[in-house]
C-alpha cells in the first residue's frame, strides 16, 4: 500500500460505480485492505459527487477523529517511488491541517499534450525550494505540442496529477461554496444511504438528480483563482517526482511494460512480425499483427481496440459516442465479478446461455430458486458441493448434474483451489432477475439482480 508506513492513516473508502463493486471488494481483500466502506454511485457523475459523498461519510461517521484529514487518489495510478511519495504527502498534511487545498503536481519529464498542467506560483516555504509547496497561479487545459514544450521548457509547470489532499469540512465547505447544486443532491443522496455489508449504497434518485461534474472544475479551479485574487494561499500545489504514471492511458502501460528487443509489450497470446514500439494485448484468442508501429491493440471478449499511441487519448471521445448509440459494449461485460467469484457468458442464443463460472475457494452462490430455467451443470476443475431439492453431493471433474425448474439449489467450493463449472441454461426466459433468494452468505437483498 503506498501510506504502509505513515503515522495514523485509516482505511481507504472506496467510491466506485455499482457494477464494479464485487470486483473492487476482492481486489482490496487480495491486498489486505478490505475498507470500511465502499460507496457505490448508481450512476456516474464524474469525481466531485463522489468526493462528495466520501466526505459526508467521514463527516457521519461517529469516529474519533471529528474532521480527517482526506488524501484523495485514483485508483488508475502508478507510483513507482513510494518513499518520495510519502514525503510530499507529509509535507502536504501540514498545509492540509491549516485548512489549505492541496494538490501535487508531477515534475514533468516531456512536453505531453494528454495531461493539464498547473502553473507554480509563489513559493511558501522559501527555505524548501524547488521541492517546497507554492501558490497555486493556475491551472492550465491540455495544451498542443508547441505550448506544451514551452511550458516545461520554463520550469513553472508541472503535470496535474489529479492527487488532492484537504480536509473533509475544507470540501464540504468549498462544494457549497462553488456548487451548492452538486452538494444538495449530494446530502440528500447520502441521507437515503443503506448499509449491504461493505458496500453504502445512496439513494438513487437523488443521486440520478445530482450534476456531473470533476473535482477540478467544481472547485480546485475556483478556489486557485479566488486565493490569487485575494492572497489567502488556499490552494496550494506540492511537486512530485515519484515516478508517476497515469495507467488510465493504455500507452502508460506501454510506458511501463516489460518491452522486448522490437520496443514491444506483449500479453497474452501475441505473435507479432515486422511491428515495433506497440502493445498488443490478447485475452481470449490469438492476436497476430504484422508490419504496426507505435500502435495499441487490445483484444477482449467485449471488442477489439485499434489506436495509435499518439490518439490514445481520444479513447475517451469514442466512448462517449458509444454511449450516445446506446451501444451495449461501453455498459455489458461479458465478464461479471461477483462476491463469490464471477461468471462469462460463453455463448447465448434463442432458449439458451452458456456460462464459464469461476468459483473462489470456501465461496458459495446464495440458496437460490428458478422459476422459468433450467441449468446444467458441468465441473471442469476443482470439486463442486451442490444442494439440490433434499440432496447433498460433491461432483468431480467431468462430472455433471441437472437442476430442474422450482427446485431449491446451492453451489459451494469446498476446496483450496478454484472451481470452474460450465453452466448450460435452457428456458424461455433467462433473464438474471429470475432468481429467488433464501440464503445467502453476503447479506444481499433478496431483489438483488445477482446469482
Amino acid at each position: 500500500m503506498r501510506l504502509e508506513g505513515v503515522d495514523d492513516v485509516s482505511p481507504p473508502i472506496v467510491v466506485c460505480n455499482e457494477e464494479h463493486r464485487f470486483l473492487v471488494l476482492e481486489q482490496t481483500k487480495e491486498i489486505g485492505y478490505p475498507p470500511p466502506s465502499i460507496i457505490l454511485e448508481p450512476v456516474s457523475r464524474n469525481t466531485a459527487p463522489a468526493l462528495t459523498l466520501a466526505a459526508l461519510e467521514l463527516a457521519n461517521d461517529g469516529g474519533e477523529r471529528e474532521d480527517p484529514i482526506m488524501l484523495v487518489l485514483p485508483a488508475d495510478h502508478v507510483l513507482k517511488d513510494v518513499p518520495a511519495f510519502q514525503a510530499a504527502v507529509r509535507m502536504g498534511v501540514r498545509l492540509a491541517a491549516e485548512g489549505s487545498l492541496v494538490t501535487f503536481g508531477v515534475v514533468p519529464d516531456s512536453p505531453k499534450t494528454g495531461y493539464g498542467y498547473i502553473r507554480k506560483g509563489l513559493p511558501l516555504d522559501s527555505d524548501a525550494g524547488d521541492a517546497g509547496p507554492f501558490l497555486v497561479s493556475a491551472f492550465v487545459e491540455k495544451p498542443d505540442a508547441g505550448d506544451a514544450k514551452d511550458m516545461v521548457g520554463s520550469g513553472r509547470y508541472l503535470w496535474n496529477g489529479g492527487i488532492f489532499l484537504l480536509k473533509a469540512s475544507v470540501w464540504l465547505h468549498l462544494i457549497e461554496t462553488y456548487r451548492p447544486d452538486i452538494a444538495a443532491a449530494c446530502r440528500e443522496a447520502h441521507g437515503q444511504s443503506r448499509r449491504d455489508g461493505s458496500f453504502l449504497r445512496p439513494g438513487e434518485d437523488e443521486f440520478a438528480r445530482c450534476p456531473a461534474d470533476s473535482i477540478d472544475y467544481a472547485v480546485v479551479e475556483n478556489v486557485a483563482a479566488d486565493g490569487q485574487s485575494s492572497g489567502s494561499g488556499q490552494c496550494a500545489v506540492i511537486p512530485l517526482d515519484a515516478g508517476w504514471s497515469d495507467v488510465g492511458a493504455w500507452s502508460a502501460l506501454w510506458e511501463d511494460g516489460r518491452r522486448n528487443a522490437e520496443g514491444n509489450v506483449l500479453v497474452g497470446d501475441v505473435r507479432a512480425e515486422s511491428t515495433k514500439n506497440s502493445l498488443l494485448i490478447g485475452n481470449h484468442r490469438l492476436l497476430a499483427a504484422v508490419g504496426l508501429d507505435n500502435m495499441i491493440v487490445v483484444e477482449t471478449a467485449d471488442a477489439v481496440l485499434v489506436a495509435s499511441k499518439d490518439s490514445v487519448q481520444e479513447v475517451k471521445e469514442l466512448v462517449m459516442g458509444l454511449k450516445a448509440d446506446a451501444r451495449p459494449e461501453q455498459e455489458n461485460h461479458r465478464k461479471v465479478h461477483r462476491p463469490w467469484g464471477s461468471y462469462e457468458i460463453v455463448d447465448r442464443g434463442p432458449g439458451f446461455q452458456v456460462k464459464r463460472l469461476t468459483v473462489n475457494p470456501g465461496a458459495a452462490l446464495s440458496l437460490q430458486m428458478h422459476n422459468q430455467r433450467v441449468e446444467h451443470w458441468v465441473v471442469v476443475n476443482g470439486t463442486a458441493k451442490v444442494t439440490r431439492g433434499d440432496e447433498e453431493f460433491l461432483l468431480a471433474e467431468n462430472e455433471s448434474t441437472y437442476v430442474p425448474v422450482g427446485v431449491r439449489h446451492r453451489l459451494e467450493n469446498p476446496g483450496d483451489d478454484r472451481l470452474e463449472m460450465i453452466e448450460v441454461q435452457s428456458g424461455e426466459y433467462l433473464g438474471e432477475d429470475d432468481i429467488v433468494r433464501f440464503e445467502d452468505h453476503y447479506d444481499r437483498p433478496t431483489d438483488d439482480e445477482a446469482p
